[in-house]
């Protein structure tokens, strides 16, 4: 069983999401130039929401710093070394061959608070062991073939069998992939989608200036002068979260699972990326959520918008957007039919049935409610 999200978010001028020079985001689609918020940077946006719905043991951390800023510490704090902590994990997850450089991973490890904190048990259990294998101190150290292969094949194992995902609800959702242990990824049980404007956009400049506080009176002009890109426009986002695919990567705690269901869709719903928020303030709620809850079959709605949705006194970008959809989505269940759909439903800023949608239900948490009653794991 599949749950899908259907949003349109139209944000106020902003740059919530850019580039390597600066510039917010943007695409090509139906051959018009559109605003685009990147999925990575929802899904951080989602993630740093998480914490408000879940508890903190129920999460991952995501860092090249884990050694040295969870699993060190917390030998430490068990009475070890710290230098020699560092050497004895760097050893532990060469052993499994997770390369480090100073106590750095040499990508981001994405790891649940119960893998770090079974990490930490076998590191401190074969503390001695994992020492030996890296020759004693700091200053005596082997190769990094030579100590891998003096640590015994039990301890690899402990090691190995540690990366399982923990049941970490984040973990669960958006998977994780380690390089050089491709036997232990895991496959996201959500996608998500690129957030794409309805409406073609063209970037707008912000000249500005900064006064100097302590500029002397008889000195005119600016301390600073700059320029920051920006747009304005309303986008549509979709995901959808594969429930089998969820309870698996949570151990079959189902329990669990409908928590995590239920974290992500009000994350998705609530949740606001925080590029230049500072500067532009745009904390602006989604005016639609559409959710389906079908057996089989994906449906984006995206094509609803290959041609630029332009308000005109028939409707605002928002409403005329909302119509453009709900039209595609009677054409798509015309075309294909409803089989496997189980239910769908919106909730709106605005009150009343939309044509092809039927009767919305009375707010986003209702909403909610309502796929939750229905999805079954």
């Amino acid at each position: 069983m599949f749950i899908e999200l259907h949003l349109l978010q139209n944000f106020a001028p902003s740059n919530l999401n850019r580039d390597d020079t600066g510039s917010p985001k943007e695409c090509e689609f139906g051959g018009y130039r559109r605003a685009r918020i990147s999925s990575q940077c929802f899904k951080r946006a989602i993630r740093m929401h998480f914490p408000a719905l879940l508890r903190k043991e129920e999460l991952a951390t995501r860092s090249k710093l884990v050694v040295t800023q969870k699993v060190v510490p917390a030998l430490v704090g068990r009475g070890r070394d710290s230098e020699q902590a560092r050497i004895a994990v760097e050893r532990a997850l060469g052993a499994v061959k997770l390369k480090l450089d100073d106590g750095k991973t040499q990508y981001l490890l994405f790891l649940s608070a119960s893998e770090v904190a079974a990490l930490t048990d076998a590191c401190d259990r074969n503390f001695d062991v994992l020492l030996r294998a890296a020759g004693g101190n700091p200053g005596n150290k082997k190769s990094k073939n030579e100590a891998r292969a003096e640590i015994p094949s039990e301890v690899r194992s402990a090691v190995e069998s540690i990366l399982d995902g923990g049941k970490a609800a984040d973990l669960a959702l958006f998977g994780r992939m380690l390089a050089d242990l491709p036997e232990k990824n895991i496959d996201a049980a959500a996608q998500v989608a690129h957030a794409i404007s309805t409406n073609r956009v063209s970037p707008e400049l912000d000249y500005f200036t900064a006064v100097d506080d302590l500029n002397p009176k008889e000195e005119t002009g600016a301390g600073m002068i700059g320029t920051v890109e920006f747009n304005s426009a309303c986008f549509y986002r979709y995901s959808n979260v594969d429930l089998a695919q969820l309870a698996g990567n949570l151990k079959g705690d189902i329990e669990l699972a409908r928590r995590t269901l239920d974290a992500f869709i009000r994350s998705t719903i609530e949740a606001v990326p925080s590029g230049k928020q500072n500067s532009m303030a745009a904390h602006n709620p989604p005016s639609f959520v559409m959710a389906v809850v079908r057996e089989a079959g994906l449906w984006s709605l995206a094509n609803a918008f290959l041609d630029p949705v332009r308000p005109d006194e028939d409707g605002d970008l928002v409403r005329k957007s909302i119509r453009r959809l709900a039209q595609h989505w009677g054409a798509l269940t015309k075309m294909y039919g409803t089989k496997g759909i189980v239910y769908h439903g919106f909730a709106a800023l605005e009150d009343g049935e939309i044509e092809h949608l039927g009767q919305p239900v009375g707010n986003f948490d209702a909403l909610v409610e309502a796929v939750m009653s229905k999805a079954k794991f």
